[in-house]
């Protein structure tokens, strides 16, 4: 896996993925592939990251994604990726063990402001809606440390470059996952 921890993330931060790059573990049973271009951060207690993502999605699930990550075999992700049908879509991907995988909402354009938070054992994705956060999906990784960070991939291209602008790490709980405030 190309995860590189970092002491600090400085927005703007720019990454570029390679061809046949991702970070995925088939349900299905075939191998995974861990080899997405990812920069992280060790975090304490509860945190919320946030960035603008623009990304270049010029192939079928390139993306720019925003990662929570423990090891190989438990991590979740909040892509701005492109979907078989051409549209730049919020897609989430949460593994333990094995990822499962689900899109969410499609979007007019190839950018977005979406953020992790994690809150004791709990964490949860959101999107920026105009002036509020939309909750995309709330899980578990289980109790213990984790690493937040920025991800790009471009598994079934050429590569990939995503821009991730406005980060924003911040030691805070959320009081409410629902509305993300």
């Amino acid at each position: 896996m190309s995860v590189e921890v970092v002491r600090e993330l400085h927005a703007p931060v720019a990454l570029a993925a390679r061809a046949c790059t991702d970070l995925f573990v088939p349900p299905a049973g075939s191998p995974p592939t861990l080899n997405a271009r990812a920069l992280v951060v060790g975090t304490d207690g509860d945190f919320t990251l946030a960035a603008t993502i623009r990304a270049e999605l010029r192939a079928t699930f390139d993306a720019g994604a925003l990662l929570l990550w423990r090891d190989e075999t438990h991590w979740a992700k909040l892509a701005l990726e492109r979907s078989p049908a051409g549209r730049p879509t919020v897609v989430s991907v949460v593994t333990r063990g094995t990822s499962d995988d689900c899109n969410s909402v499609a979007l007019p354009e190839p950018e977005a402001r979406l953020r992790v938070a994690r809150a004791g054992a709990a964490c949860a994705f959101h999107l920026r809606s105009g002036d509020r956060w939309e909750l995309i999906r709330h899980f578990t990784l289980g109790p213990g440390p984790l690493a937040a960070g920025v991800l790009a991939q471009s598994p079934t291209g050429d590569g990939c470059v995503a821009e991730f602008s406005d980060l924003e790490l911040a030691a805070r709980t959320l009081g409410d996952v629902r509305s993300g405030e």
